[in-house]
Formats: C-alpha cells, sequence, structure tokens
C-alpha cells in the first residue's frame, strides 16, 4: 500500500541540526496518522506515494517545521509564584495565576532560567527557530480506521510537546530536560 492522504504510517527518522548535530532519533518504529494532526504538513507531502521499505531526506527551514523564534513569547515572572522545586526545562501548561495577564493561556512555557526573584518562561517550541534534517523510513502503511481518522491523530505527533497529565494542577506538569526526547 502507498501513502495517501487517509492512512497510517510507522515510520522511524534521525532529526539534525544544519551543523549535524544529532536532535533525536527514533529507532523503533512509531505509528502515525497522515492526514491529521500528527506530522508537519511539509513531511506530510513528501511521504505521499512512498511505501513500506522507502526512505527519505528532508531539509526542514523553520517555516515549515516549528517557527520562527518569537522573543515575545518569553515572560520574566515573579518567582514566589512557582513552586520551590523548580528546575531549568520543566514545562508549564499555561502560566500560573498572577503571572503576566497578555501570555498566551494555550501554550507550554519552558522555565529556561531561574533567578532568586525572577523565574523566565519561553513559550516557543524547544525547536523554533531551528532548520532541521530529517531522515525518515517508512516501515509499515495500513488504512486509518474510523476512529483515528475520526480523532485526527494517534497522540503520538511528529515532536510533539506534552506535559503530564497525571499531574495537571500541581505546578510544574511535566519537564523535557536536556536528556529528554521530544517524541
Amino acid at each position: 500500500m502507498k501513502i495517501d492522504r487517509q492512512c497510517v504510517v510507522s515510520l522511524t527518522w534521525t532529526l539534525k541540526d544544519t551543523l549535524g548535530e544529532t536532535l533525536d532519533q527514533l529507532e523503533e518504529p512509531m505509528e502515525f496518522l497522515v492526514g491529521g494532526s500528527d506530522l508537519l504538513q511539509r513531511i506530510e507531502d513528501e511521504l505521499q506515494g512512498k511505501k513500506a521499505g522507502d526512505t527519505l531526506s528532508l531539509h526542514l527551514e523553520p517555516e515549515h517545521a516549528f517557527g520562527d523564534y518569537d522573543d515575545r513569547l518569553l515572560f520574566l515572572e515573579p518567582r514566589q509564584l512557582f513552586p520551590g522545586e523548580l528546575e531549568v526545562g520543566m514545562a508549564f501548561e499555561g502560566l500560573p495565576e498572577g503571572c503576566n495577564p497578555s501570555a498566551p493561556a494555550d501554550r507550554l512555557y519552558f522555565v529556561s532560567d531561574i533567578y532568586p526573584d525572577h523565574v523566565v518562561l519561553d513559550g516557543n517550541h524547544p525547536l523554533a527557530g531551528i532548520a532541521l534534517r530529517v531522515s525518515m523510513k517508512v516501515h509499515a502503511v495500513r488504512e486509518a480506521r474510523v476512529d483515528e481518522v475520526g480523532n485526527g491523530t494517534l497522540g503520538t505527533g511528529f515532536f510533539q510537546v506534552r506535559v503530564n497529565p497525571e499531574e495537571k494542577g500541581s505546578g510544574p506538569e511535566g519537564d523535557l530536560s536536556p536528556g529528554r526526547t521530544l517524541h
């Protein structure tokens, strides 16, 4: 079966920056919904017509990946609004009450710096502003089930950043420390 607009594809990949540094490697095949929100549009477009066993290599500029870095998404907030156990790399879904009310509430914010009186939060995707090189291999292709198409995702999106839903409302809701992967 060839990849088309509504199917499930099993992929592995290596993601590098333009200097050749490996940013992420998916060694075990993972399934993604083509035609939903799991993959970047440019990746979906390039996968069209491919079949199991095919490989492809892509160069993605920021506008085709995670966008340009937006310094308007950096916020300096009072340290006392955050839990005592705070580390660089922790993620928050939205900002805690009492923080800048103009900050978009529907974003993940990452702690980028901690000072005695303030915390710097960054609402950009960790890969924003970075040109990427992706080498992928297609391991399998199958028809998407009706429920998968209805959901619009298999929940495994390409470098989606998520927080741990079990910890919702308890301060830091997950972390992406430097050693953690994004897939």
